[in-house]
């Protein structure tokens, strides 16, 4: 069966949650290998797990994070608003001026394209870093968020408004963050800045996971050997990067040529990474091995085991994978949207449906686009996204089906029912353009991860 706007509409009022849950098998087949997300030392998030149909508890593997799997959702919306199939408020920052950057002074100058960011984008939507260091064009460049109020943007200061009792605020600028959770804790109030859970949470669990080894090498078809260098670093204005000639070599402080492979710091070649290096990635000075260049065999290696015997980053083989989505429609309930500093029931329940459906089309339009989570990790449904709706206690109404294009139509249905109730729903873009400190800040970055070898300040 499929859902109407006035079943969500009842759905919000009293239910529990929308669900679902669905059976995933690696595309090569039961039995291929698939390769979960890789954490810290080359893990993966491995824990045991009641199953339905386990007798025990069962090793089960994390194949999408909770966060991993909103970003998609996000990732998913940001498509259908690209491609007119969606109306969505969105705050963007706008870094095209600077790439080439002619006309731009030196160091505003971006080596690679940037384009747009919009809150569907940035890690910690409309509270992100990003956003809050950009001015917003059509108020005269005033900061789009300050700890100094009178400096602050009329966004800004109505974002300091935002709270659970009082979310019209981000239901005009940025409604996901009401779905998919948002702390404002880098904003004008610190830790006391407006906290909303998620609403939305899906993860995908590979069941009955068992390790499995990873197999490298590589073979020369120029048949370079090790004895061939040793290469030396040339500056960066050399095309190559290196040489064999001595003389044409980057040198240290006591004059010496730099070996290829000198790392320095271990943070330059991953810049802004918020993980500490391993013992393996600490600073070391180079060998000058041809292998530095990438060229020369690369002898068959298998992935490296931990302290108990087992093998790292090597992939799982799984019994089966699981998405669970749920949407908690009391999480919604708690949510107020006075209009002109009125409450109304008509509104709050008008909103709180638009955000339901919003997840809906969030969850069914990333389904569309498949569950090709990253390298080796493909995944297939069993069976199409079907929906349960848990009600009143006991109640169960199962089997609610939904395609894109009705969840779209459904989602546009609430919309209009929430404007007709006066809630603020902006349909373009709110543009921001970065502050001149940001895009300098951004330059350098890039330079030094451009910049191989070269210690960062």
């Amino acid at each position: 069966m499929s859902l109407s706007l006035q079943q969500l509409r009842q759905a919000v009022r009293t239910a529990t949650a929308l669900r679902c849950r669905l059976r995933l098998q690696p595309a090569g087949g039961p039995g291929t290998k698939v390769f979960p997300p890789t954490y810290k030392g080359g893990r993966y998030a491995l824990e045991e797990r009641r199953i339905p149909d386990y007798d025990r508890p069962v090793r089960c593997v994390l194949m999408d994070s909770v966060q991993s799997q909103a970003n998609r959702m996000e990732e998913a919306l940001q498509q259908a608003v690209d491609d007119d199939r969606l109306a969505l408020p969105l705050v963007e920052v706008d870094f095209t001026p600077y790439f080439p950057g002619n006309g731009q002074p030196e160091d505003m100058r971006l080596l690679e394209p940037i384009g747009r960011v919009s809150s569907l984008q940035a890690p910690h939507r409309i509270v992100d870093a990003i956003l809050r260091d950009s001015v917003v064009i059509q108020e005269q460049g005033k900061p789009f968020r300050s700890s100094n109020v009178k400096q602050e943007s009329s966004y800004g200061r109505r974002l300091r408004e935002a709270a659970a009792h009082h979310a019209t605020p981000l239901f005009e600028l940025c409604p996901t963050a009401l779905l998919f959770g948002m702390w404002d804790s880098t904003g004008p109030k610190g830790g006391l800045g407006a906290k909303f859970e998620r609403a939305m949470v899906s993860e995908i669990v590979g069941i009955n996971a068992v390790l499995g080894a990873k197999t490298s090498s590589r073979i020369d078809p120029l048949g370079i050997q090790l004895k061939a260098g040793p290469l030396y670093r040339t500056p960066p204005t050399e095309p190559l990067g290196w040489t064999l000639d001595p003389g044409k070599a980057v040198k240290d402080n006591k004059g010496k040529p730099v070996l290829l492979g000198d790392t320095g710091r271990p943070s330059e070649a991953n810049h802004g990474n918020g993980h500490p290096p391993t013992p393996r990635h600490r600073q070391q000075a180079g060998t000058g091995r041809p292998s530095e260049a990438n060229h020369g065999n690369v002898t068959p290696t298998i992935s490296e085991r931990d302290q108990q015997g087992e093998f790292l980053g090597g992939g799982v083989t799984i019994d089966y994978a699981e998405q669970s989505i749920v949407l908690s429609l009391p999480a919604l309930r708690r949510l107020r949207f006075p209009v002109n500093g009125q409450y109304d029931r008509r509104a709050d329940e008008a909103a709180r449906t638009v955000l339901a459906a919003l997840g809906l089309c969030a969850a069914i339009l990333a389904n569309e686009a498949g569950l090709d989570l990253r390298s080796r990790c493909l995944l297939w449904p069993q069976e199409p996204l079907k929906w349960e709706l848990l009600g009143r206690p006991g109640e169960i109404q199962s089997d609610i089906v939904l395609d894109a294009e009705a969840a779209l139509r459904l989602f546009k249905e609430a919309v209009d029912e929430a404007q007709n109730c006066r809630l603020p729903w902006r349909t373009k873009p709110l543009h921001l353009q970065p502050a001149p400190e940001l895009v300098r800040l951004v330059v350098k970055s890039q330079q030094l991860a451009q910049s191989q070898g070269t210690q960062e300040e």
